[in-house]
């Protein structure tokens, strides 16, 4: 028989045949290494940051919700800033609430917190979503400084990654396109190319987040320099400025109905527009290598925040059917909407722990070996939202589906999600794939 100590097979007088027993620790040498629990008990560190982020969210966001809601939905203020924005991002940062996404590698540039510490500061923040932009932490901005603050030269990082940082501009990532299946990336075709000291820049682009916003000064664009290189060569990333001439903004485009002002997604079309050959990211051919580095922060980040959407529709959803009479009774009485409220107390557990693993795997062994549970978290959360708030919506009824709670804000923002960064059908088969041939290389035990 066998025994493992201290990481090793060892074999008594009485083992297995001697090619069974060989057998055995082949299969333990060269099985793939799995990645453990941990512990999700916060630091004392965390533990204060989350009691102050909610402290300002209690006293700061909620009462302006409703302000800043009816503000940015109201035509006559089309892509203008909340006038209220800038003083709620000035109490933050005089608290050091800024910037809290930015990982502790970035040295300089970061606060210091890793990923998993990030995440319940995101999930409270994801509660009004709105205020991730008060703490300087909204997207698409904070997927565009960890690129500038990774990749940037000095110069890039001097002109706009401090800007950035200190919240007096914000950006646009300009990747996707109309002609083409944008969620295979090797799909697009925006060309840049190179002309004594500039790039020349033709293509479309759409679905650009963020670009009407005022204060919108710098957007990264991804485009090919190279059309017959190696497939995953022919990409690259350059800083364009969206007055640059040679760029139109064909329209506008509403989702759900909504121009989401003041940031906004529309439709661009670049004609010749020549940028300095300075702006280039990194260098040509390295595209995909700064959308990998990009994307999976990005689709945690999402995750990290709707989880927050959907625990306040939980709560929203709760108080509702406590205070709600039918037919002679209480809605929390009817056992299918306590079953419903159980259902997304557990939906909401599961997601948050696969969350915290995800975020957990990203700090101890980077992004890329982190992919299959980013890839699986941003499946799961942004459904789990929209299905709870889904449920929200019905326990309030004709309420549910008006703009008198958030929780209709939350099922629209979480669909869209399941789309943005990459489908739900993309991650899922990559996953799959990734699954398949890890499991199929074990051998049987």
């Amino acid at each position: 028989m066998t025994a493992l100590r201290g990481g090793k097979w060892h074999f008594a007088t009485f083992s297995l045949p001697l090619r069974q027993a060989a057998c055995l620790v082949w299969r333990h040498k060269n099985k793939p290494k799995r990645r453990v629990s941990v512990d999700f008990e916060h630091s004392d560190k965390v533990k204060g940051l989350i009691a102050e982020v909610e402290a300002f969210v209690d006293e700061h966001i909620y009462p302006n919700e409703q302000a800043y809601h009816d503000f940015v939905s109201d035509p006559a203020n089309l892509w203008k800033e909340w006038p209220g924005m800038e003083d709620l991002k000035a109490k933050a940062r005089a608290k050091g609430l800024w910037n809290l996404f930015l990982p502790h590698e970035y040295g300089e540039f970061s606060p210091g917190l890793t990923n998993l510490e990030y995440a319940p500061l995101a999930e409270i923040m994801g509660r009004v979503p709105f205020s991730s932009q008060v703490f300087n932490c909204s997207a698409p901005d904070t997927g565009n400084m960890e690129v500038l603050a990774k990749f940037g030269s000095p110069a890039q990082q001097e002109k706009w990654l401090k800007p950035l940082l200190d919240g007096t501009i914000r950006s646009a990532y300009v990747m996707t396109e109309p002609q083409v299946a944008s969620s295979d990336a090797t799909n697009l075709e925006l060309s840049i190319t190179p002309d004594g000291d500039e790039y020349v820049i033709n293509g479309r682009k759409w679905w650009i987040s963020n670009a009407m916003h005022p204060r919108c000064d710098i957007w990264i664009v991804m485009g090919k320099t190279d059309f017959n290189a190696p497939r995953h060569a022919q990409h690259s990333q350059i800083l364009v400025e969206p007055n640059t001439p040679g760029i139109t903004i064909v329209r506008h485009l509403t989702v759900f109905g909504s121009h989401n002002s003041p940031g906004g997604e529309c439709e661009l079309r670049f004609d010749n527009v020549r940028v300095p050959k300075e702006n280039l990211i990194l260098g040509e051919g390295r595209g995909f290598e700064i959308a990998q580095g990009r994307l999976g922060p990005g689709r945690i980040h999402h995750c990290m925040r709707s989880i927050g959407q959907a625990q306040r529709a939980l709560e929203i959803m709760a108080r509702r059917a406590d205070s709600r009479v039918a037919f002679g009774k209480k809605l929390s009485d009817q056992s299918a909407i306590r079953q419903d409220i159980a259902r997304s107390f557990c939906e909401i557990e599961m997601s948050r722990l696969l969350t915290f693993k995800a975020a957990d795997a990203m700090d101890r062994y980077g992004n890329k070996v982190a992919k299959d549970l980013i890839a699986a978290i941003k499946v799961i959360a942004p459904q789990m939202a929209q299905t709870v708030a889904d449920r929200a919506i019905q326990v309030h009824g004709g309420m549910g589906v008006s703009d008198d709670t958030p929780v209709a804000r939350f099922f629209t923002l979480n669909r869209y999600l399941r789309i943005a960064d990459g489908p739900d059908e993309v991650h899922m088969s990559q996953l799959g794939k990734q699954k398949i041939k890890e499991y199929v290389a074990m051998n049987e035990r």
